[in-house]
């Protein structure tokens, strides 16, 4: 860890950006240059770094000469409009779109499940989407014991999973609801106040919408098994930040309750929360800020002998998103992520994308 390196977040003034920003001071990456790139628009504002007042520049094809990680929270169409001057740079992009996650030479990465995978980086590195990110590290220690065979998960996603402009709308809806005046969506579809709608992401012939699939394939390509049965229904709830799953897994035999909770309690990035006397589980208000995701009400599924029940909380915009992103940068840097996590170095790649 005596080397430092020259990192670059695109994106940088937005919800995930200015994470990005906070986690890099707090987990004291090895920095010799920090750059904060931006869209024109937001070019010229400034953001603090330990102390520092640092200017936001507009992004350009020179931005990325002589960057080592360039750290990308702008969407998927800003990554694919500068993923060939960042890999052609000899930077290496960690990317928090969707844009990449899919693409079999790009490795999706959830640091606590499979860091070996971003060994054979060409240039770029997939963050998952941030509900795949939650339900894997807390679905993963159990996995190793005792291989999962399907998986029913229904999620609760906050506001913020929509950015920030959202969590205002939901703070604005809910004045208007409270003042007697009609509420109005701009962000959303409909409004988000006191009210829950299944995710407004596109459709498939199915019945399955966009963020629902993208857990399907998301986990099975983190877990490595195409043939893993995931089943899932995604909704938007009336929270700020934060999302919870109801998760229910089925594996060939009983898993025991006592088993998995000791599991759980040991597993890296997971944080047990059960008091079964005063019904304290976790919530997304507790999860706000926290690394870990947040796990507990492990329960034996009555309808099938099989099957195991938790509900988990976890901060999207920390874990599902800015937080898996460093970790996977301090991979590539050597940096051990957490106890029991790989050690894989090396901002090479395997070959030119």
């Amino acid at each position: 860890m005596s080397k430092s390196y020259r990192v670059a977040i695109l994106g940088a003034t937005g919800a995930v950006g200015t994470e990005l920003l906070q986690l890099l001071e707090e987990r004291d990456f090895p920095l010799a240059d920090l750059k904060l790139l931006a869209s024109a628009r937001s070019a010229g504002s400034s953001l603090c770094f330990k102390g520092q007042t640092l200017t936001v520049e507009a992004v350009s094809e020179q931005s990325f000469h002589g960057i080592d990680i360039v750290l990308a929270s702008a969407g998927g169409s800003t990554s694919k409009q500068w993923q060939r001057s960042i890999v052609e740079a000899g930077a290496v992009m960690i990317d928090n779109s969707s844009a990449f996650r899919m693409d079999p030479q790009v490795p999706l990465v959830v640091p606590e499940v499979n860091p070996q995978a971003i060994a054979a980086h060409q240039g770029i590195i997939a963050n998952p989407n941030c509900t795949t990110i939650l339900m894997a590290v807390a679905v993963w220690p159990l996995h190793q014991i005792q291989p999962v065979r399907r998986v029913i998960v229904s999620t609760y996603q906050s506001a913020s999973g929509a950015g920030a402009r959202a969590m205002v709308e939901v703070e604005t809806q809910a004045r208007a609801i409270l003042q007697g005046e009609t509420p109005e969506a701009e962000i959303f579809p409909y409004p988000l106040a006191f009210n829950l709608f299944p995710h407004n992401s596109p459709w498939n012939e199915q019945g399955y919408c966009q963020e629902e699939m993208k857990m399907v394939h998301e986990t099975r390509k983190i877990f490595g098994t195409d043939d893993l049965r995931i089943s899932a229904t995604c909704i938007r709830v009336p929270v700020l930040r934060a999302h919870s799953e109801a998760v229910n897994l089925e594996f060939d035999r009983p898993f025991g309750i006592t088993e998995a909770r000791g599991i759980l309690g040991q597993a890296p990035g997971v944080k047990l929360i059960e008091d079964w006397q005063t019904s304290h589980f976790p919530m997304p208000m507790e999860a706000t800020g926290q690394d870990d995701v947040l796990v507990g009400r492990i329960r034996q599924d009555i309808s099938h002998p099989c099957g195991l029940e938790f509900w988990l909380s976890g901060d999207q915009v920390r874990k599902g998103a800015a937080l898996n992103a460093v970790q996977i940068a301090e991979l590539l840097v050597d940096k051990p992520v957490s106890q029991g996590s790989a050690r894989v170095p090396s901002l090479a790649r395997t070959s030119q994308v």
